[in-house]
């Protein structure tokens, strides 16, 4: 299938040129996002919440819980008052899972396409579609802008989604493991895992919105690598692990240290933001390592855990920082 016509957006701002800017994309024809004021026209909230509830972020149960997408408001409707907007792949990339089960997963329908800039694997998903494209299968080579199925309003949470709030959850992640199937049968032998690798517990999402707006700034000028080494850092944390997915697959991530070139590596330091994303990587030598402990958290930010802990990473306990069940967890998953 082509891909999709190009718009004009408000101001006179065309997304054609936003496109020849840009490696990523927004996915439908909604172009609301780099309106002035357009939040309220791009972005679909929660049952009796403003718009910002369909932000990323710690957006949902008053702060509490993590949003990892953008839930992106349709445009057109069918006779039905069903959604008809297009859903366009984000940029040039391959077909890695396609989910057309909507009842074993709370995203519906959905498609993952994984997408390769400056030596770092990046991934989209798009939930909740009405169809996906018949031909759609892992594998698949499509083109930015190209047309991967129609928007719906699939899930199997017990409320559903109505049509007035009918959207597409888009997200852009990183993936935390190649082996999460093999760690989630180990670890939680009693959990379901009915999407392999592609279940969505195996990807930290980026703020999607925040990393389009900083292309459509910066134009040709933007990194996706400096992107993400600016993260506000909310936690650092030493773990004894030197051979897991992550250094592979973000290899850009990891920073330079003399000492190990002379004495080996024994570990690394992982600056993690929020969302518990590593995003620099520190190898540290043998003697170099604080303790025998797998992990080890060695400082906190407290100013930013305070103004974002809904990833519930680290507790405290007496007046002292620790890691958390979920921090644990996600450390678990990252290095096995």
């Amino acid at each position: 299938m082509k891909p999709a016509p190009l718009a004009v957006l408000a101001g006179g701002i065309s997304l054609a040129a936003l496109v020849a800017a840009q490696p990523f994309q927004l996915p439908t024809a909604n172009g609301a996002l780099f309106e002035r004021s357009g939040e309220e026209r791009f972005f679909v909230g929660t049952p009796g919440k403003s718009w910002e509830a369909g932000t990323f972020g710690c957006v949902r149960s008053d702060g509490h819980q993590l949003h990892e997408g953008l839930d992106i408001r349709g445009l057109k409707r069918d006779k039905r008052g069903e959604p008809a907007d297009l859903v366009l792949a984000t940029a040039d990339g391959v077909v890695v899972y396609v989910n057309r089960r909507p009842t074993l997963s709370n995203y519906g329908n959905y498609v993952v396409l994984q997408h390769r800039v400056e030596g770092l694997d990046l991934y989209s998903l798009y939930a909740h579609l009405r169809e996906a494209r018949a031909e759609l299968k892992p594998g698949l080579r499509v083109r930015a802008r190209q047309v991967l199925g129609v928007m719906g309003r699939t899930s199997n949470t017990r409320s559903g989604i109505s049509k007035d709030r009918a959207h597409v959850h888009f997200e852009l992640d990183l993936r935390l493991s190649d082996h999460f199937a093999a760690w989630r049968r180990l670890r939680e032998p009693h959990e379901r895992n009915d999407h392999d690798e592609w279940n969505g517990q195996n990807l930290l999402g980026l703020d999607a919105a925040q990393m389009l707006r900083e292309q459509a700034r910066l134009g040709a000028r933007f990194s996706l690598r400096r992107f993400l080494r600016d993260q506000t850092e909310l936690c650092r944390v030493q773990v004894r692990a030197t051979d897991f997915s992550w250094l592979k697959r973000y290899a850009p991530l990891i920073e330079t240290n003399p000492r190990t070139v002379r004495e080996g590596v024994a570990g690394y330091d992982l600056a993690l933001n929020y969302c518990g994303l590593p995003f620099r990587l520190i190898p540290r030598a043998p003697a170099e390592m604080r303790t025998a402990t797998r992990f080890h958290l060695l400082s906190v930010n407290e100013r930013e855990q305070a103004a974002r802990p809904c990833r519930n990473l680290m507790v405290k306990r007496g007046g002292v920082w620790a890691l958390g069940h979920n921090g644990e967890r996600l450390l678990d998953l990252l290095t096995y």
